[in-house]
């Protein structure tokens, strides 16, 4: 089936951009993201959309082999080399020429065989495990991470110079949650795919209030959660039992207190009577005014996040709560710079 790169958000239309100008050049992709965010359908995008579209496309999980197995699967091995190597087998570099070689989860490569890796990125050459003859390779290589490796690289994790010949062109996926309105695209999708392969006649869609509170939610598991919360969706029958159990149930009376107890209001005036650093401030530079428009925005700002975190950054509940549209409530999370708490990042390395 062809790959099928969904959405209309901004990120996805410049990822399309990214792959109409990369794809016939040959030169080396990293794709990054969270896990379950897309990176091998951008893969196969780029693939299908090059001059060797024709050719193989060769996959290896770097994340799912030992360093030595990983290895021979790489650059296949001679009969005898190792104990167990009863025939000759060609390695995915050899079966992958002039194709494509995904190396997918790279940043957990060993350090040793990234400097083999090195080597047949720089020469297009490299030997089977057990012989001494260079074969020569076309691969294009495009490797995918869900980890950062710039920090890897500072961390000694990561050669740098291997790093900067993978990296020549950088395609980054963002997280489901950043781009909400990629969602009911993505659920139209994957239900009229769905409801063909478990043979079902009559498609139930979710409805306003039910996609509401999809596009709400912060997805962990990116596309990859979507699509299994979408097949339980369609097996049980029933929206609003499965995306409850997605959800955190509270009461917005309740929340609304809370959020508003949480604002320690002495610390407040405290912090914005003196300042600190460049904005500390003595008698001549008081403003009444500014003052008052930047507590409203500290106060604003804590309420937010209280309710959002309260609610699991379910923004379609905390609207209620809140009693605000929820566009005004994306607004306000941008002009305020509330981010989601730490479980609902970007994994770090």
């Amino acid at each position: 089936m062809e790959p099928a790169l969904i959405g209309k958000s901004k990120d996805i239309e410049r990822i399309r951009e990214l792959i109409q100008h990369v794809a016939d050049t040959g030169l080396n992709v990293v794709i990054s993201g969270e896990s379950g965010v897309g990176k091998e359908v951008v893969a196969q995008k780029l693939f299908r959309n090059s001059r060797r579209k024709d050719k193989p496309f060769i996959k290896i999980n770097c994340a799912a082999l030992p360093e030595g197995l990983l290895e021979s699967e790489l650059f296949g091995f001679e009969q005898g080399a190792f104990t167990g190597a009863q025939r000759k087998k060609r390695g995915k570099f050899e079966l992958a020429s002039e194709g494509v070689l995904f190396l997918d989860e790279i940043g957990d490569m060993s350090l040793s065989l990234q400097a083999k890796l090195l080597h047949v990125l720089q020469s297009g050459e490299f030997a089977r495990l057990g012989s001494e003859k260079e074969i020569k390779t076309d691969a294009w290589v495009i490797a995918a991470t869900n980890q950062e490796l710039e920090e890897n690289v500072k961390k000694g994790l990561f050669r740098e110079d291997l790093y900067y010949r993978i990296n020549i062109i950088r395609i980054y996926i963002p997280p489901l949650y950043k781009r909400p309105e990629d969602i009911p695209l993505l659920i139209d999708y994957y239900i009229e795919r769905y409801a063909s392969e478990f043979s079902y006649k009559q498609l139930v869609y979710p409805n306003d209030d039910n996609m509401e509170r999809l596009m709400s939610y912060h997805w962990p598991g990116n596309v990859r959660e979507l699509q299994n919360v979408l097949k339980r969706c369609m097996v049980v029958g029933s929206w609003e039992e499965i995306i409850d159990e997605l959800t955190v149930r509270k009461s917005p009376a309740s929340d609304s207190a809370k959020a508003l107890q949480a604002i320690d209001g002495a610390s407040l005036i405290e912090d914005l009577l003196s300042g600190e650093g460049e904005n500390s401030r003595d008698l001549e530079s008081f403003s009444l005014k500014k003052i008052k428009k930047e507590a409203l925005g500290r106060i604003e700002k804590e309420v937010i996040s209280y309710v959002l975190g309260q609610t699991g950054w379910n923004r379609s509940k905390a609207t209620k709560i809140l009693k605000i549209s929820y566009k005004t409530l994306l607004y306000k999370i941008s002009d305020l710079n509330i981010k989601p708490p730490s479980k609902f990042k970007p994994k770090s390395s």
